[in-house]
C-alpha cells in the first residue's frame, strides 16, 4: 500500500501543463439525449482543451448520433447495452491520451477542469488518479454548497472509510495505471467507480486539489437515488477489501466504512429525498430499513427524534463534541474582533503586511510564468514580471501619472494608441482595470498591443473594499466571472480565453477586514468557492493569425 495522501494548492511557477501529458473526456450516456448537449458543451469550453472527445452510446434508442454530429471534435462509439463500467472501458480503450476523465451525459464540467486536474498531476507525478469538488444542481438549476473532501496521509484507508470523492466526474486517471489495475469491473451494476478507487489507492498514490471542477444533476431518475441498492453494492465492493487481519487501522476504517454506508443509505431509505418522491407510506419505508439492520435502523429514528425536540443550542454542542464544524444556532454567532462598524484596516491590510488578494494574484502570475517572455510590460512597476518572468528581452512599465519614474510609456489604457501595435509577446495587468470607466476600450487597447499568440495575465477585483475618501471615486467596477467572459471572449475570442474565480467567504471576510495574509490561515484561502470571488483572473491569447 501506498502511504501517500497529497494536496495540492499551487503549482510551481515554471511547469507546463504540457508536461502531464494529453487528456481526453469520455462521455457515458444511455439514453440521456436530453442532457448530452450540455455535457458535450461543458467539454468544449474547457480553459485547456482536451485533446480528444469520445462519447459512449451504450445502446441507447433516444439516437444520441442526432448531438453528436452538432460537433465535429466529438466521437462517437456505438455498442449494444452492457452497463455503465462497460461504457466506460469502451472508452477508456478507444483514447489515446495520457489522462483520461469519464462523465456522465447528465452531467457537467466546469471550466476550469481539466487545468486544475492537469496542474495537480503536475504537482503530484506519480499519482494514479486526482480529483477535486464539486457541486449538485437541480431542475432549477439550483446549485448545493461545494463539497470537497480531502485524501488524507492515506488514500486507501480513506476510501475504506467511504467515498471521500464522491462523484466520477471530478476525477482525472492517468490512463496506464487504470489500464494496469484493470479498469472498472463490467460485473458492478452500481458503485464501480468505488471499487476503481479502492484498487488504484492500494497500488498507487491519490492526490486532490480544492478546485471546483464537476456538477452533478439531480433529476429523479440517477441510479444513485435507489439507496437499498447502492447499499447492497457498496457492502459487496467493501468486502472485496476486508482486511486480512482482525485488528489495526485497515480493520478500524473497514468497519467504520461498512457502519457509514449502513447509516447513510438507510437514512435515505426512510427520509431522503428520493425516498419522499416514491410517496410509499412511512411504515413500508421504515419495514425495509429494519429487514437491511435493525440496529441502524433503531438508532436512525433515535437520531430523527432528538433532532425534532433537542433546542439548536443543545445540537450545536452535541456536534461540536462529534468534532463538527456545524453553523451557530440563531443568535449564538459570537463576531469577536468584527463586531464594530469599521474595518480593522481601511488600507487592504497593507498597514498591517501583504493584502490577502495577493494570495491569489500571486499564484495566478506564478502559475503562468512561462508566458512572461519577450518583450513584457507590467503596470506602476514590473515587480511580478522579475519575480516570475522567464526569457525577458525587454521590460516596459505603464502608468497614467507622468511623475513614476518606473514608467516608460505614460498614458490612459483606454485612450486608443497609447501602446505600440502588436509589440509585445506579454502583458501583466494587475488590479489596474477597476480604475478604468471604459472597459471594452481598455481590452481592445491590451488586445491591439500584443503580438499574435502574446498573452494577456490580467486580475481584477470581485468581492473588495474600495479606495477610501476622495481615491475611491475613481473606482469604477468589481466583476464577476461571467462579466469577465463576456468582456474579454467578445475581444479575443471564447476559445483564447480563461477565466477564474479564485476566494471563499473566509477570504473575502479577512480582506473586507483589511487582514493581512501574514495572521490569515493560508490553507483556508486554498480552498476555492466561486460564489465568494475575491479575485477574477483572467489568461486571454491573441490568436497567432491576429
Amino acid at each position: 500500500m501506498r502511504l501517500m495522501g497529497l494536496l495540492m494548492n499551487t503549482p510551481s511557477p515554471r511547469a507546463t501543463l504540457d508536461q502531464a501529458g494529453s487528456v481526453a473526456v469520455v462521455i457515458t450516456t444511455y439514453n440521456h439525449i436530453v442532457f448530452l448537449d450540455q455535457a458535450i458543451q461543458s467539454v468544449l469550453c474547457q480553459s485547456v482543451p482536451a485533446h480528444e472527445i469520445i462519447v459512449v452510446d451504450d445502446g441507447s434508442t433516444d439516437h444520441p448520433e442526432t448531438v453528436v454530429s452538432r460537433y465535429s471534435p466529438v466521437r462517437l462509439i456505438r455498442q449494444e447495452n452492457q452497463g455503465l463500467s462497460a461504457a466506460r472501458n469502451t472508452g477508456l480503450t478507444a483514447a489515446v491520451s495520457d489522462k483520461i476523465i469519464f462523465l456522465d451525459a447528465d452531467d457537467r464540467l466546469c471550466r476550469c477542469a481539466i487545468e486544475a486536474g492537469v496542474e495537480c498531476f503536475l504537482a503530484h507525478p506519480d499519482a494514479g488518479l486526482v480529483y477535486g469538488g464539486y457541486r449538485e444542481f437541480d431542475a432549477g438549476c439550483t446549485m448545493s454548497e461545494s463539497i470537497i473532501r480531502d485524501i488524507g496521509p492515506d488514500p486507501h484507508l480513506a476510501f475504506l472509510r467511504g467515498n471521500v470523492i464522491g462523484m466520477n466526474g471530478t476525477v482525472l486517471f492517468d490512463r496506464s495505471r487504470l489500464l494496469d489495475v484493470g479498469g472498472f469491473d463490467v460485473t458492478l451494476r452500481r458503485c464501480e467507480d468505488y471499487d476503481v478507487y479502492l484498487r488504484m489507492s492500494r497500488i498507487h498514490p491519490v492526490a486532490n486539489h480544492h478546485g471546483i471542477v464537476a456538477e452533478y444533476r439531480r433529476h429523479g431518475n440517477n441510479m444513485s437515488y435507489n439507496s437499498l441498492e447502492m447499499l447492497h453494492w457498496a457492502q459487496r465492493v467493501l468486502e472485496r477489501y476486508r482486511p486480512a487481519n482482525g485488528s489495526g487501522p485497515a480493520v478500524a476504517a473497514w468497519r467504520k466504512g461498512r457502519a457509514g454506508w449502513r447509516f447513510y443509505y438507510l437514512w435515505e431509505t426512510v427520509w431522503g429525498e428520493a425516498a419522499q418522491k416514491e410517496r410509499r407510506p412511512l411504515m413500508h419505508r421504515v419495514a425495509d430499513a429494519m429487514r437491511e439492520s435493525p440496529t441502524v435502523a433503531l438508532f436512525q429514528f433515535s437520531r430523527r427524534f432528538l433532532q425534532r425536540v433537542l433546542p439548536p443550542g443543545v445540537k450545536y454542542l452535541l456536534k461540536r463534541l462529534r468534532g463538527l464544524r456545524p453553523p451557530p444556532p440563531l443568535k449564538h454567532v459570537r463576531f469577536g474582533h468584527f463586531n464594530r462598524t469599521t474595518p480593522i484596516s481601511r488600507n487592504f491590510g497593507y498597514d498591517r503586511g501583504t493584502p490577502v488578494d495577493r494570495y491569489y494574484i500571486e499564484a495566478f502570475v506564478g502559475a503562468h510564468g512561462k508566458d512572461i517572455r519577450g518583450r513584457a510590460l507590467e503596470v506602476d512597476d514590473a515587480s511580478y514580471c522579475r519575480q516570475f518572468g522567464t526569457g525577458i528581452v525587454q521590460q516596459d512599465v505603464l502608468d497614467i501619472r507622468a511623475d513614476n519614474p518606473r514608467a516608460t510609456i505614460v498614458g490612459d489604457l483606454s485612450v486608443p494608441g497609447v501602446l505600440p501595435q502588436e509589440a509585445f509577446d506579454c502583458l501583466v495587468v494587475t488590479q489596474t482595470l477597476q480604475l478604468i470607466y471604459d472597459l471594452h476600450a481598455a481590452v481592445t487597447e491590451m488586445y491591439r498591443a500584443l503580438k499574435p499568440g502574446g498573452v494577456l495575465l490580467l486580475t481584477c477585483p470581485g468581492i473588495t473594499q474600495i479606495y477610501p475618501g476622495n481615491e475611491g471615486e475613481n473606482w469604477f467596477w468589481s466583476l464577476t466571472r461571467a462579466a469577465a467572459e463576456g468582456l474579454f471572449s467578445g475581444v479575443f475570442g471564447a476559445t483564447n480565453v480563461a477565466v477564474e474565480a479564485r476566494g471563499n467567504v473566509y477570504a473575502a471576510v479577512c480582506f473586507l477586514e483589511g487582514l493581512a495574509l501574514e495572521e490569515v490561515d493560508a490553507a483556508k484561502l486554498a480552498v476555492l468557492d466561486t460564489a465568494y470571488p475575491v479575485i477574477i483572473t483572467v489568461r486571454a491569447v491573441k490568436p497567432k493569425e491576429g
